[in-house]
């Protein structure tokens, strides 16, 4: 099975890049893989420079897009990108400025 096989889902994690591109963060999976080449996204307080990390429901992500900061707790891995609403089910922001 390839890492990028959307069945990851059903072993208890997800790739970072095709979650954040399934819960609406970035238009492409490559925008979400250069921010985290970029080292400014972080997994749990830890510093990631890899799109391929593997995220689990419970992880908090810090997020830093453009001049600001997102964190946000994983919910559930995506099944697909799907309309703003089911992906909004797939964190919690724990920002309470920004909701």
């Amino acid at each position: 099975m390839s890492t990028d096989d959307p069945a990851d889902g059903a072993l208890g994690w997800q790739r970072l890049d095709r979650w954040l591109w399934c819960a609406r963060f970035f238009k492409t999976r490559a925008m979400a893989a250069r921010l985290a080449a970029q080292g400014r996204i972080r997994i749990n307080r830890q510093r990631t420079e890899k799109a391929h990390a593997r995220i689990r429901p419970g992880d908090v992500l810090t997020l830093g897009i453009g001049p600001s900061v997102r964190v946000v707790r994983v919910l559930s891995l995506g099944v697909r990108r799907g309309p703003a609403e089911a992906a909004q089910r797939l964190y919690e922001d724990l920002d309470p400025a920004q909701s």
